[in-house]
């Protein structure tokens, strides 16, 4: 979507708001204990409340409000009973739809007391995604996105997995353009100011193949090592981004 009237905007920021409610509002009730359904179930009332829909359930017919994965697993995580421990790491990806707009962020967060290295881990994460989204401006290639990204990530001895994209996102959940998170040297294109994009960088600590589980969503880590995925959704100007979900 390029976002190009008042009205626009407004829709965009307004629902872009309601993400960064939700993940405060989820992110409060991470503790040991507590299950991924009800962290869902939190984003499930505030949406109620707020008249929003979810974004993947009315896009794909995803089994949950949000996506919420544990550990090994990246992205696209089914809510359900798996219980959070101490030391987990658990990963908020939240996209309402409201008024016909969608925004998107994610958020991985520490449950309890987590190892050195899934601190380093969170630490590098947030960083690439920091620089990938000051790397967005108005003319500059689409490819430098992704080519932030992985330098980055590499700078800090990450992982990065090439088939996990970030995406443009306005009236549709996924709209073009795809946004990778390593360096596409065809990307050429110019950035057009008013896009606006998801940005969502995901690293690991392993390998960096992946694997679909059974239940035809989860996308985890082959080697079942651990993962991180911090992500918002920003309009491109010409000098620092409009960050809708922070």
């Amino acid at each position: 979507m390029i976002v190009s009237t008042p009205e626009e905007l407004a829709g965009m920021r307004r629902v872009g708001a309601l993400v960064a409610e939700t993940l405060a509002a989820m992110r409060a009730e991470v503790r040991p204990g507590v299950t991924t359904a009800e962290l869902d179930l939190v984003a499930t009332r505030l949406w109620a409340q707020r008249g929003a829909r979810s974004g993947p359930i009315e896009t794909y017919e995803f089994p949950g409000t949000t996506c919420i994965s544990v550990n090994e697993e990246v992205v696209h995580g089914v809510p359900g009973r798996r219980v959070l421990r101490e030391g987990d790491l658990v990963t908020l990806d939240v996209t309402p739809e409201l008024d016909g707009f969608f925004a998107d962020a994610a958020i991985t967060v520490p449950v309890g007391r987590v190892s050195a290295e899934a601190e380093r881990l969170l630490a590098a994460t947030e960083a690439c995604l920091t620089a990938a989204l000051e790397s967005a401006r108005e003319g500059s290639a689409l490819r430098i996105v992704g080519a932030t990204t992985a330098q980055v990530a590499a700078a800090r001895e990450m992982s990065v997995y090439r088939e996990l994209l970030g995406h443009g996102i306005g009236r549709e959940l996924h709209e073009a353009p795809q946004i990778p998170n390593v360096d596409w040297p065809h990307l050429k294109q110019p950035l057009a100011p008013g896009l606006v994009m998801a940005v969502e960088p995901m690293l690991g600590l392993g390998g960096t193949a992946l694997e679909t589980r059974e239940d035809g969503w989860t996308i985890a880590t082959a080697d079942g090592s651990l993962s991180a995925h911090f992500e918002h959704t920003m309009i491109v100007n010409l000098d620092r981004p409009i960050v809708l979900t922070a």
